[in-house]
């Protein structure tokens, strides 16, 4: 997976700084759930020290911008995922309320609302559900 985030890279004109590997590296660690920004730069400055916070936001927005990693924005601030699958950037998911795990949904309901929409022109989706996943669901049975 971390091949395909460099090509990626590659084909966006970007450089491959040791640097920004290293944070695609450590992002690849959440194809299965989202992990909070802060703590993504807290990683980065444990790392590099004199790298700045304007530095690992800028390249976390340009790893978003490219399809590499998938963002979630909530009151708290913002989250990020390693993207599950290159071949299908478009998709949606499932993501577990207590656990977090994030499963991807290949359907896309896109035509259910733009059939209610007539004449408008929808520019941008985001489709999540959530619920408990089936782990979660039997250890919460055991209890």
């Amino acid at each position: 997976m971390l091949t395909e985030a460099l090509q990626v890279l590659k084909r966006g004109g970007y450089k491959l700084t040791k640097q920004r590997k290293s944070m695609l590296e450590y992002l690849s660690r959440f194809k299965h759930q989202y992990v909070d920004i802060k703590t993504i730069d807290a990683h980065m400055r444990k790392i590099y020290p004199t790298m700045s916070h304007n530095t690992i936001y800028r390249n976390i927005k340009e790893f978003e911008e490219l399809g590499i990693v998938e963002t979630r924005r909530k009151a708290g601030g913002a989250s990020v995922k390693y993207q599950c699958d290159f071949d299908n950037v478009h998709h949606h998911h499932f993501i577990c309320r207590n656990c977090g795990h994030v499963q991807e949904i290949q359907m896309c309901p896109l035509e259910v609302f733009a059939d209610q929409l007539p004449g408008c022109l929808i520019e941008d989706h985001r489709f999540e559900l959530h619920g408990l996943c089936a782990n979660c669901q039997r250890k919460l049975a055991k209890v």
